[in-house]
Protein backbone atom coordinates (compact mmCIF):
# COMPACT_ATOMS: atom_id res chain seq x y z
CA UNK A 1 0.00 0.00 0.00
CA UNK A 2 1.63 3.09 -1.24
CA UNK A 3 1.83 6.07 1.56
CA UNK A 4 0.09 8.84 0.53
CA UNK A 5 -1.50 11.86 2.91
CA UNK A 6 -4.42 13.84 1.49
CA UNK A 7 -4.66 16.93 3.61
CA UNK A 8 -7.68 19.04 4.23
CA UNK A 9 -6.74 22.66 3.15
CA UNK A 10 -6.35 25.60 5.47
CA UNK A 11 -7.67 28.93 5.38
CA UNK A 12 -5.15 30.95 3.98
CA UNK A 13 -4.08 34.19 2.85
CA UNK A 14 -5.21 35.13 -0.68
CA UNK A 15 -2.88 34.35 -3.46
CA UNK A 16 -1.34 36.77 -6.09
CA UNK A 17 -4.02 35.23 -8.49
CA UNK A 18 -7.03 35.71 -6.20
CA UNK A 19 -5.54 39.45 -5.90
CA UNK A 20 -5.24 39.63 -9.24
CA UNK A 21 -9.02 38.26 -10.31
CA UNK A 22 -10.29 40.86 -8.33
CA UNK A 23 -8.69 43.81 -9.30
CA UNK A 24 -9.14 42.94 -13.09
CA UNK A 25 -12.74 42.69 -11.95
CA UNK A 26 -12.80 45.81 -10.94
CA UNK A 27 -10.84 47.34 -13.65
CA UNK A 28 -13.38 46.51 -15.71
CA UNK A 29 -16.12 46.87 -13.85
CA UNK A 30 -14.93 50.92 -13.68
CA UNK A 31 -14.59 50.84 -17.56
CA UNK A 32 -17.52 49.47 -18.18
CA UNK A 33 -19.30 52.15 -15.82
CA UNK A 34 -17.44 55.10 -17.14
CA UNK A 35 -18.21 54.08 -20.87
CA UNK A 36 -21.98 53.21 -20.72
CA UNK A 37 -22.79 56.30 -18.46
CA UNK A 38 -21.34 58.63 -20.46
CA UNK A 39 -23.13 57.30 -23.49
CA UNK A 40 -26.36 57.81 -21.88
CA UNK A 41 -25.45 61.18 -20.24
CA UNK A 42 -24.35 62.14 -24.10
CA UNK A 43 -27.48 61.07 -25.41
CA UNK A 44 -29.79 62.35 -23.27
CA UNK A 45 -28.26 65.59 -22.61
CA UNK A 46 -28.22 66.29 -26.66
CA UNK A 47 -31.69 65.71 -26.81
CA UNK A 48 -32.64 67.93 -23.73
CA UNK A 49 -31.04 70.54 -21.04
CA UNK A 50 -33.25 69.63 -18.45
CA UNK A 51 -30.37 68.97 -15.82
CA UNK A 52 -33.04 66.61 -13.46
CA UNK A 53 -33.72 64.61 -16.49
CA UNK A 54 -30.17 64.40 -18.02
CA UNK A 55 -29.24 63.69 -13.81
CA UNK A 56 -31.65 60.56 -13.21
CA UNK A 57 -30.74 59.29 -16.77
CA UNK A 58 -27.12 58.71 -15.52
CA UNK A 59 -27.73 57.55 -12.19
CA UNK A 60 -30.30 55.23 -13.19
CA UNK A 61 -27.69 53.83 -16.12
CA UNK A 62 -25.12 54.02 -12.99
CA UNK A 63 -26.75 51.80 -10.84
CA UNK A 64 -27.67 49.29 -13.73
CA UNK A 65 -24.73 48.95 -14.58
CA UNK A 66 -23.34 48.45 -11.57
CA UNK A 67 -25.34 45.81 -11.05
CA UNK A 68 -24.84 44.35 -13.98
CA UNK A 69 -21.33 44.35 -13.56
CA UNK A 70 -21.05 42.49 -10.51
CA UNK A 71 -24.22 39.84 -11.08
CA UNK A 72 -22.12 38.74 -14.44
CA UNK A 73 -18.44 39.03 -12.42
CA UNK A 74 -20.56 36.43 -9.47
CA UNK A 75 -22.28 33.83 -11.79
CA UNK A 76 -18.70 34.02 -14.03
CA UNK A 77 -16.53 33.97 -11.04
CA UNK A 78 -19.30 31.05 -9.05
CA UNK A 79 -18.61 28.78 -12.04
CA UNK A 80 -14.93 29.11 -12.65
CA UNK A 81 -14.94 28.05 -8.77
CA UNK A 82 -16.96 25.17 -9.12
CA UNK A 83 -14.76 24.11 -11.97
CA UNK A 84 -12.18 24.24 -9.75
CA UNK A 85 -13.63 21.82 -7.22
CA UNK A 86 -14.89 19.65 -9.68
CA UNK A 87 -11.22 19.05 -10.29
CA UNK A 88 -9.50 18.73 -6.95
CA UNK A 89 -12.76 16.51 -6.34
CA UNK A 90 -11.60 14.25 -9.70
CA UNK A 91 -7.90 13.89 -8.27
CA UNK A 92 -8.71 12.79 -4.78
CA UNK A 93 -10.72 10.09 -6.56
CA UNK A 94 -7.80 9.24 -8.66
CA UNK A 95 -5.60 8.90 -5.93
CA UNK A 96 -7.43 6.44 -4.37
CA UNK A 97 -7.91 4.31 -7.69
CA UNK A 98 -5.03 5.05 -9.94
CA UNK A 99 -2.16 6.73 -7.65
CA UNK A 100 0.75 5.25 -9.98
CA UNK A 101 -0.41 7.32 -12.73
CA UNK A 102 -0.59 10.11 -10.68
CA UNK A 103 3.33 10.01 -9.61
CA UNK A 104 3.57 9.54 -13.30
CA UNK A 105 1.80 12.84 -14.12
CA UNK A 106 3.84 14.99 -11.31
CA UNK A 107 7.39 13.03 -12.49
CA UNK A 108 6.50 13.88 -16.07
CA UNK A 109 5.99 17.84 -15.09
CA UNK A 110 9.87 18.12 -14.03
CA UNK A 111 10.83 15.76 -17.00
CA UNK A 112 9.26 18.05 -19.58
CA UNK A 113 11.45 20.89 -17.15
CA UNK A 114 14.82 18.91 -17.98
CA UNK A 115 15.07 16.79 -14.92
CA UNK A 116 16.51 13.21 -15.18
CA UNK A 117 13.61 10.84 -15.22
CA UNK A 118 15.51 9.04 -11.72
CA UNK A 119 15.20 12.53 -9.99
CA UNK A 120 11.69 13.42 -11.30
CA UNK A 121 10.59 10.29 -9.72
CA UNK A 122 12.05 11.19 -6.86
CA UNK A 123 11.43 14.35 -6.31
CA UNK A 124 7.22 13.45 -7.27
CA UNK A 125 7.54 9.83 -4.34
CA UNK A 126 8.73 12.85 -1.94
CA UNK A 127 6.21 15.42 -2.84
CA UNK A 128 3.19 12.56 -3.12
CA UNK A 129 4.15 11.65 0.65
CA UNK A 130 3.91 14.97 1.67
CA UNK A 131 0.77 16.24 0.02
CA UNK A 132 -0.63 14.11 -2.70
CA UNK A 133 -3.65 16.09 -3.54
CA UNK A 134 -1.92 19.70 -3.28
CA UNK A 135 1.32 18.43 -5.39
CA UNK A 136 -1.35 16.80 -8.03
CA UNK A 137 -3.53 19.76 -8.61
CA UNK A 138 -1.15 21.97 -8.76
CA UNK A 139 1.34 20.06 -10.94
CA UNK A 140 -1.45 19.18 -13.44
CA UNK A 141 -3.69 22.23 -13.14
CA UNK A 142 -1.67 25.31 -11.50
CA UNK A 143 -4.02 25.59 -8.90
CA UNK A 144 -3.21 26.12 -5.22
CA UNK A 145 -5.51 23.70 -2.88
CA UNK A 146 -7.95 25.14 -0.91
CA UNK A 147 -7.49 28.93 -2.62
CA UNK A 148 -10.50 29.25 -5.16
CA UNK A 149 -11.60 32.30 -6.60
CA UNK A 150 -13.85 33.99 -4.41
CA UNK A 151 -17.26 35.35 -6.19
CA UNK A 152 -18.24 37.65 -4.14
CA UNK A 153 -14.96 39.35 -4.00
CA UNK A 154 -14.78 39.91 -7.61
CA UNK A 155 -18.71 41.31 -7.69
CA UNK A 156 -18.20 43.91 -4.98
CA UNK A 157 -15.02 44.74 -7.00
CA UNK A 158 -17.24 44.94 -9.50
CA UNK A 159 -19.83 47.19 -8.23
CA UNK A 160 -18.01 49.25 -6.43
CA UNK A 161 -15.53 50.46 -9.28
CA UNK A 162 -17.78 50.60 -11.78
CA UNK A 163 -20.05 52.41 -9.50
CA UNK A 164 -16.93 54.64 -9.03
CA UNK A 165 -16.04 54.46 -12.15
CA UNK A 166 -19.33 56.05 -13.79
CA UNK A 167 -19.31 58.93 -10.95
CA UNK A 168 -16.73 60.65 -12.89
CA UNK A 169 -18.89 61.99 -15.86
CA UNK A 170 -21.81 61.84 -14.31
CA UNK A 171 -20.74 64.77 -11.58
CA UNK A 172 -18.87 66.38 -14.25
CA UNK A 173 -22.38 67.06 -16.90
CA UNK A 174 -24.31 67.66 -13.58
CA UNK A 175 -22.10 70.05 -11.35
CA UNK A 176 -20.23 72.00 -13.61
CA UNK A 177 -21.06 75.33 -14.77
CA UNK A 178 -23.06 75.25 -18.55
CA UNK A 179 -20.39 76.19 -20.23
CA UNK A 180 -18.11 73.68 -19.08
CA UNK A 181 -20.45 70.75 -18.90
CA UNK A 182 -19.16 69.47 -22.50
CA UNK A 183 -15.31 69.82 -22.04
CA UNK A 184 -15.21 68.90 -18.65
CA UNK A 185 -17.13 65.86 -19.01
CA UNK A 186 -15.21 65.07 -22.41
CA UNK A 187 -11.91 65.29 -20.13
CA UNK A 188 -13.11 63.39 -17.29
CA UNK A 189 -13.93 60.48 -19.38
CA UNK A 190 -10.55 60.53 -21.52
CA UNK A 191 -8.73 60.79 -17.75
CA UNK A 192 -10.34 58.21 -16.27
CA UNK A 193 -10.70 55.30 -19.30
CA UNK A 194 -6.71 56.54 -19.42
CA UNK A 195 -6.39 55.10 -15.95
CA UNK A 196 -8.21 52.18 -16.48
CA UNK A 197 -6.15 51.25 -19.40
CA UNK A 198 -3.26 52.21 -17.27
CA UNK A 199 -4.36 49.28 -14.57
CA UNK A 200 -5.09 47.30 -16.68
CA UNK A 201 -1.81 46.84 -18.63
CA UNK A 202 -0.09 46.68 -15.08
CA UNK A 203 -2.32 44.05 -13.96
CA UNK A 204 -1.84 41.91 -17.46
CA UNK A 205 1.84 42.59 -18.05
CA UNK A 206 0.77 44.30 -21.31
CA UNK A 207 2.00 47.51 -23.25
CA UNK A 208 0.80 50.23 -20.82
CA UNK A 209 0.91 53.00 -23.85
CA UNK A 210 -0.98 50.85 -26.09
CA UNK A 211 -3.25 50.14 -23.75
CA UNK A 212 -4.14 53.71 -22.47
CA UNK A 213 -4.27 54.79 -25.98
CA UNK A 214 -6.80 51.72 -26.98
CA UNK A 215 -8.80 52.82 -23.94
CA UNK A 216 -8.91 56.67 -24.75
CA UNK A 217 -9.89 55.98 -29.00
CA UNK A 218 -12.87 53.71 -27.54
CA UNK A 219 -14.05 56.53 -25.60
CA UNK A 220 -13.90 59.09 -27.91
CA UNK A 221 -15.61 57.06 -30.45
CA UNK A 222 -18.38 56.05 -27.45
CA UNK A 223 -18.66 59.75 -26.71
CA UNK A 224 -19.06 60.67 -30.55
CA UNK A 225 -21.42 57.53 -31.12
CA UNK A 226 -23.57 58.29 -28.42
CA UNK A 227 -23.65 62.19 -28.94
CA UNK A 228 -24.75 61.07 -32.63
CA UNK A 229 -27.57 58.94 -30.85
CA UNK A 230 -28.52 62.37 -29.24
CA UNK A 231 -28.89 64.35 -32.09
CA UNK A 232 -30.71 61.96 -33.83
CA UNK A 233 -33.43 61.78 -31.45
CA UNK A 234 -33.65 65.73 -30.68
Amino acid sequence: MKSMSIQKPKKQKQTMAERSNTLRAGVLGSNDGILTVVGVLFSVAVATTNHFTIFIAGLSDLLACAFSMASGEYASVSSQKDTEKAVVEKERELLKTDFESEIDAVANFYINRGVTKATSYNIAKDLMKKDALGTVVRVKYDLELGHYMSPWNAAFSSLVAAASGGIFPLAAMTLLPVGMQWPGTILAVIASVGLTGFLSAKLGDGEVKTAIIRNIIVGIITMIIHYSVGILLK
